[in-house]
């Protein structure tokens, strides 16, 4: 498991807060309108909608405001107007960064990325300097429950899955992004309760970093996290699990 995997392992582990829980919603919520703004607000045929839809769903949002958030991306109700923009850089240590943002303001969100990197020793990168690095992966999250992992390997492998990696008492399962959905839809169909599901960038390598840089590195992914427009922070280090597990603890 690569060290942006392990550290979102662990940050799932501990407790949520009711301030993280009300970022998750805002979050969502913005994904859920540019989804629809872009493809329409029929679920069967936007697959970035139902994403964010299911999403919503996992997380226990109510009906009305995933209603209401499609209905202001396909502009039957008034909202604000919302663009896709992601950002690339490095932090302490070499480590490459991509940051998806959904934002209504493209200047302050650059302006407040930049100086958020800059400030914690890293620095903004031109458009495409790091994304090669990465690639997009599907990620399906499942209870491991009474279910073997040779039940699991034959369900996910005849759908088209990757790779199926175990967490204690979880399943991981890695798929390209063609067959998220039908690997997905596979694993419904046998009634097995998906805990998170998500397409994502995964890095081709990774950086090792110890002592202070480490730390750094925490630290700068955790503010750029809890940047307002912030949906997703991607990065390519290896930091030991214990200094992993220890953060913030």
């Amino acid at each position: 498991m690569s060290g942006h995997s392990k550290w979102a392992t662990i940050k799932r582990k501990k407790a949520v807060t009711d301030a993280r829980r009300g970022k998750m919603f805002t979050q969502i919520i913005k994904e859920i309108t540019i989804a629809a703004k872009m493809g329409g607000g029929d679920l069967g045929s936007n697959p970035r909608l139902r994403l964010a839809v299911d999403k919503a769903k996992a997380n226990n949002m109510p009906a009305d405001n995933i209603k209401r958030a499609i209905m202001k991306g396909t502009g039957e109700l008034p909202g604000v107007a919302y663009e896709d923009v992601m950002y690339e850089g490095y932090g302490p240590g070499g480590v490459a960064l991509i940051i998806e943002s959904v934002t209504d303001n493209k200047n302050r969100t650059v302006s407040e990325i930049r100086h958020i990197l800059e400030r914690s020793g890293g620095k903004f990168g031109a458009s495409g300097s790091v994304a090669w690095m990465f690639h997009k992966k599907g990620r399906i999250r499942t209870p491991k429950g009474s279910l073997s992992e040779d039940d699991m390997l034959g369900i996910i492998l005849d759908a088209g899955a990757d790779d199926l990696k175990s967490d204690g008492d979880s399943f991981e399962v890695i798929t390209s992004p063609e067959t998220f959905e039908p690997v997905k839809k596979a694993l419904e169909a046998k009634g097995i309760k998906i805990e998170e599901a998500e397409l994502e960038l995964v890095p081709e390598n990774t950086v090792k970093v110890e002592g202070a840089d480490a730390e750094k590195v925490l630290k700068l992914m955790e503010t750029l996290e809890e940047h307002d427009d912030t949906q997703h922070v991607y990065a390519n280090f290896d930091i030991d699990e214990k200094v992993l597990a220890n953060f913030g603890g």
